[in-house]
C-alpha cells in the first residue's frame, strides 16, 4: 500500500499519541496523592535583582528618570558623566517640556556651542555623555550589542552623533563605534549595532555631538543581542533559573507589590510595564532604588512561557504595607487604606490583568498584549492578592471585596491570599489569615516565614495541619538564616517533610532569589551574582534537587534509615506517573553515615540504570564569590527493587529511576 503525504502523517500522528498514552503510568497501592508543583521560584527586585541582574540592559539611567525621591543626590544625570574635551564646549540640562511620553518625562538637552576639531584615539570626539552602566559595562570580543537613542533636532537642522564603546581611562581603547546622523523637530528612534573588538568587564559608552546647535536625547539602551531566548534577559541568569526546573514564578514581590514603607505612590500597577519601554513609568524601588520596568509584566509572563512555569503574578488589595506605619509589628497603628468607594478601581485592575493575559485580540487588553507581540494567551491559572500584609479589619473588608468580584467574573482563576507576616499557629496575622481562608473558601494561602535553621531541622509544622481543609498551602517565602551547607540541607529536610504533606502544601519558593554583590539588601539569597557570571549557593542545589524530582505521588514507607530516630534524617519516594520515574531522596544533616534500606517492590518495570546525584561536604562550607566547595556529584549506578546503601554523613543524596 502506498502511503500518501496526509495518511503518513496521520500514522505518524497516531503512533505518537499511542507512545503518549503508554508513557503514563498507574500509581502502585500505598502512596498519597500530593502537588506536582511543589517547587517553584519567587522573584522580587532586591538586590538589584532586575535592573544591572536579570533584565539584560547595560546603560544605567538611560531615560534620565533617577529622583531624589529615590535617594539623596539622586538626579537626572545620575550615572552619566559630561564630556568636555578641550577644545569643545557645550551644556547638558534636564528638561521635561515635550517629553517622549507623560510617563518618561525627563530627557537631556545637548546644547553644543563647538565641537572640538582635534583627533583622539581613532576617532573624533566631541562634547557628549558618558554611561559606565551598573559598575562597569561588560562585554565580549565578537559578541554583538545593539544600540538605541530616543533624538530631536530642537533648531531643524541635522546633526551627526558618534556612539562609542571603549575602555576608559588613559587607555582609551575602542572597543565599538557609529554614528547615528538625527534630523527633524520630532522625537525618533534611532538604532545600530555594536560589535565588541575586545574582552572588557568595565567598559563604558560614550555619545558624543560631532554638530554644533541643540539636540534632545532620551532612552537610550545598549542590549546584548545574545539574550535568554530572544527577549531580554541576561542568559547566564535566566538559564540558572530554568536549571532549577521551576513550576511556577510568583513576581513581582514581595513588598514591591504594595509601595513598602513609602504608601500607595509608589505602589506597583502592572499596567504601566506592558507597553512600549519608552512609554513605561519608572518607579522608586521599595529597596531603595530605581526600577526602570524593562523587566515587566510582558516580560515575567514571558519568562514563564520560555520556562515552561506557570505565571502567579501578585496584585496590591487596597491597603498599604505595615512598614508604612509603625514598622512591621504594627501595634496600635492603622495600616494605610485605599476607601471602599475607591476599591472598584482596584478590582478593575484585576480583571484587566486576568482579559491580558487570557483575552483573544478582540478584547481590548488582550489587544494591547497581541500589539506588544503575543497575540496568543499567557493562560494565566493562578492570582495573589496581598502579600504578608497585616490581617486587620481593613485588609479583610478589602479583600473579601476583590475576592468576591474576581471570583465572580472569573471563577476558572486561582486565587491565593496571604497569613500576613510570620506563619506559624499562635501568630494573630496568621490565625486571622487562616479563619478568613475558611469563611471565603479560599483556595490557598500564602505562608512566609524565615527562620533559624533549628527550626527546619525540628520543626514539622504540615504534619499537624488539618486534612480536610478546602485551603491549601503555598509556602511562598521561607529560607534558613544563613548560606552555609548546614542550612542548605536544614531546609532539605523540611522540603521531604514538605513533600510528605504534599496534600496539604500545594506550592513553594525559596526567597530571595536573586542579590548582586555590592548591592545587596537582604541575606541569605538563593542566586549570587556580579557582572561575569551567577554563584550558586548550596541552597541552590537544594532546590534544585527537588525541583527535578517533581512528581504526583508519594511514598513514606520506601525506606530505612538506620540508628536512632531523629529529626535530622528524613528520606521520600516520589513517583511522576507522567514521566515514569521514581525519585528517592535521603538526607542524612547528622555527623554519622546511616545505612538506608530500600524497598521498592511495590513498583513494576523498574530499570536497573539509574543516576545518584548526592550533595555532601563539611557543614560549615559555603559558597560564595572565592570559592564554591558544594556542588552536586551525579554518577551513573546500578539499582534493584531491593538494596541497602551508605548514607555520608552531612548529605542529601538521590536515586533518578525509570520505570
Amino acid at each position: 500500500m502506498k502511503l500518501t503525504k496526509t495518511s503518513l502523517a496521520l500514522l505518524l500522528m497516531s503512533s505518537a499519541l499511542t507512545m503518549q498514552a503508554q508513557k503514563s503510568i498507574t500509581a502502585p497501592a500505598g502512596g498519597k496523592q500530593i502537588s506536582d508543583e511543589l517547587i517553584g521560584i519567587f522573584f522580587e527586585d532586591i538586590s538589584s535583582s532586575a535592573d544591572g541582574g536579570l533584565y539584560a540592559e547595560l546603560l544605567q539611567n538611560g531615560s534620565f528618570e533617577f529622583n531624589l525621591a529615590e535617594r539623596d543626590g539622586w538626579g537626572p544625570g545620575t550615572a552619566w558623566r559630561v564630556i568636555r574635551p578641550g577644545h569643545s564646549l557645550g551644556l547638558a540640562q534636564a528638561l521635561q517640556q515635550s517629553p517622549i511620553h507623560p510617563n518618561n518625562p525627563n530627557y537631556m538637552r545637548l546644547n553644543i556651542e563647538r565641537v572640538g576639531h582635534y583627533y583622539d584615539y581613532d576617532g573624533w570626539t566631541g562634547f557628549g555623555l558618558e554611561n559606565n552602566g551598573f559598575d562597569g559595562i561588560s562585554v565580549k570580543k565578537g559578541a554583538a550589542y545593539d544600540f538605541s537613542i530616543f533624538a530631536r533636532c530642537n533648531d531643524g537642522k541635522e546633526k551627526q552623533l558618534r556612539v562609542v564603546l571603549t575602555v576608559p581611562g588613559k587607555e582609551r581603547k575602542v572597543l565599538a563605534d557609529t554614528t547615528l546622523t538625527i534630523s527633524g523637530k520630532e522625537w525618533k528612534k534611532y538604532t545600530a549595532t555594536m560589535t565588541s573588538a575586545d574582552n572588557c568587564q568595565k567598559a563604558s559608552l560614550q555619545i558624543l555631538a560631532l554638530t554644533t546647535g541643540v539636540m534632545d536625547i532620551d532612552e537610550l539602551s545598549l542590549m546584548p543581542q545574545d539574550t535568554y531566548k530572544g527577549h531580554g534577559l541576561r542568559k547566564d541568569l535566566a538559564q540558572a533559573l530554568a536549571d532549577l526546573n521551576p513550576k511556577f514564578m510568583r513576581f513581582p514581590g514581595g513588598c514591591v507589590v504594595h509601595g513598602g514603607g513609602d504608601g500607595f505612590w509608589d505602589t506597583y500597577r502592572w499596567k504601566t510595564t506592558v507597553g512600549p519601554k519608552e512609554q513605561r513609568r519608572h518607579l522608586k524601588n521599595t529597596w531603595g532604588y530605581h526600577q526602570s520596568m524593562g523587566l515587566g509584566y510582558y516580560e515575567y509572563f514571558q519568562m514563564c512561557e520560555d520556562m515552561n512555569m506557570q505565571p502567579l503574578p501578585i496584585l496590591p488589595c487596597g491597603v498599604s504595607c505595615q512598614g508604612t506605619n509603625g514598622g512591621w509589628g504594627m501595634k496600635t497603628q492603622a495600616q494605610d487604606a485605599v476607601p471602599m468607594a475607591e476599591m472598584d478601581e482596584w478590582v478593575q485592575d484585576a480583571l484587566d490583568l486576568i482579559e491580558w493575559a487570557n483575552g483573544d485580540e478582540t478584547t481590548k487588553w488582550g489587544r494591547v498584549r497581541a500589539q506588544a507581540g503575543h497575540p496568543k494567551p499567557f493562560n494565566l491559572k493562578y492570582l495573589g492578592i496581598g502579600n504578608e500584609e497585616k490581617i486587620s479589619p481593613e485588609l479583610i473588608e478589602r479583600f473579601k471585596y476583590m475576592y468576591e468580584k474576581i471570583t465572580k467574573a472569573h471563577p476558572e482563576i486561582t486565587i491565593i491570599g496571604t497569613a500576613g507576616p510570620g506563619s506559624h499557629p499562635g501568630n494573630p496575622d496568621f490565625e486571622n489569615g487562616w479563619k478568613l481562608a475558611e469563611e471565603i473558601g479560599l483556595p490557598i494561602l500564602d505562608e512566609h516565614y524565615y527562620e533559624q535553621r533549628t527550626y527546619f531541622e525540628t520543626s514539622r509544622q504540615y504534619d499537624k495541619y488539618p486534612r480536610d481543609r478546602k485551603t491549601k498551602v503555598y509556602l511562598g517565602e521561607y529560607a534558613a538564616k544563613d548560606k552555609k551547607l548546614a542550612d542548605a540541607l536544614a531546609e532539605a529536610l523540611y522540603l521531604i517533610h514538605v513533600e510528605r504533606n504534599g496534600d496539604v502544601v500545594c506550592m513553594t519558593s525559596y526567597a530571595p532569589l536573586f542579590a548582586k554583590k555590592n548591592a545587596t539588601n537582604w541575606n541569605p539569597d538563593l542566586i549570587y551574582f556580579d557582572n561575569e557570571r551567577p554563584y550558586l549557593t548550596c541552597s541552590y542545589y537544594v532546590q534544585q534537587m527537588f525541583g527535578k524530582s517533581a512528581g504526583n505521588y508519594y511514598y513514606g514507607d520506601c525506606v530505612n534509615i538506620s540508628g536512632e530516630k531523629t529529626n535530622m534524617q528524613e528520606q521520600s519516594v516520589v513517583l511522576n506517573t507522567k514521566t515514569r520515574q521514581l525519585f528517592v531522596k535521603i538526607c542524612n544533616a547528622s555527623p554519622e553515615a546511616r545505612t538506608a534500606t530500600i524497598n521498592l517492590s511495590r513498583f513494576k518495570g523498574i530499570k536497573a540504570a539509574a543516576v545518584k546525584t548526592t550533595i555532601s561536604g563539611n557543614p560549615d562550607d559555603e559558597n560564595n564569590y572565592e570559592a564554591q566547595p558544594i556542588k552536586p556529584i551525579t554518577e551513573n549506578v546500578k539499582v534493584k527493587k531491593q538494596m541497602t546503601v551508605e548514607v555520608k554523613p552531612h548529605s542529601l543524596t538521590m536515586y533518578t529511576i525509570n520505570l
